[in-house]
């Protein structure tokens, strides 16, 4: 009698994000890096310009697996996450494990530390600015950056630490003036370099007029690779219960409202 050889189930992880000049380079490094940890049986990433639920459809149905996690390369959810990215669920070939984005993670908190203690010494007369794109009316930006600005003011010999916003209050362009202390650094939360990021918030910081010092994102910082993989492993240990995350949620209500179409609002 033949014994039917058991089949392993297969799992991919695909990492996306809104695509700028740097987000290909970026991605393809923390996928090679993953790939080399084992972190999934196979690794992608996948980006989008304006309509993710549109545009990342024939990314995910070129993706076979019998489990999917989706990864969001940013500081926090924004419309593009939560609507956006999971209206694009319906193509993939497989179950979809969502992911929270990667930004709220105690290794990128250590990051953004490092990364401002490379231009301003952390002391008490020092302040650390973290600076975000900010949201008009979703919370998640300021959830991020007020998660590492406590962390940071546990953890680090800075003064003050505190936030700023493209889209929303305390806006960046008031930031400089707002401080306590002359010796600031301030560091972009996006995770991925993009126009907000070296152009943007650079020029309404005046960083030209000296006095500031600015740092670059993270990009294909290490720590950014350990909170994917992280994030990854989160889900896992969650696999064998029915989901109840706010990303399992997301998934549920982009399967139910799959027929309204395939673009959906930023």
């Amino acid at each position: 009698m033949k014994i039917a050889k058991e089949t392993r189930a297969t799992d991919a992880l695909v990492l996306v994000a809104r695509a700028s000049p740097a987000a290909g380079g970026v991605l393809e490094t923390h996928a090679r890096r993953l790939r080399d940890r084992g972190v999934a049986d196979a690794v992608h990433a996948a980006t989008w310009r304006e309509e993710p639920g549109r545009e990342l459809r024939t990314s995910f149905a070129d993706i076979s697996a019998d489990r999917v996690f989706v990864v969001p390369v940013r500081a926090a959810h924004a419309r593009a996450t939560t609507d956006g990215v999971p209206a694009a669920f319906d193509t993939v070939d497989g179950a979809v494990a969502y992911c929270e984005p990667v930004g709220p993670s105690p290794a990128v908190t250590d990051a953004l530390a490092t990364r401002a203690a490379e231009h301003v010494t952390p002391t008490p007369d020092a302040s650390l600015l973290l600076v975000g794109l900010g949201s008009g009316d979703q919370p998640f930006e300021r959830q991020a950056a007020d998660y590492h600005a406590s962390r940071l003011r546990e953890t680090s010999a800075y003064g003050e630490v505190t936030s700023a916003f493209l889209l929303q209050n305390p806006a960046v362009e008031c930031a400089r003036y707002t401080v306590s202390n002359d010796r600031v650094v301030a560091v972009p939360l996006p995770l991925v370099p993009s126009t907000a990021t070296t152009e943007e918030i650079p020029r309404k910081l005046e960083v030209d007029r000296g006095g500031l010092s600015y740092a670059d994102p993270l990009g294909e910082h290490h720590a950014v690779t350990d909170a994917i993989a992280a994030r990854v492993a989160e889900r896992r240990t969650g696999t064998d219960t029915p989901g109840t995350s706010f990303e399992d949620q997301l998934a549920r209500d982009a399967q139910r409202l799959a027929a309204d179409g395939d673009g959906r609002p930023l």
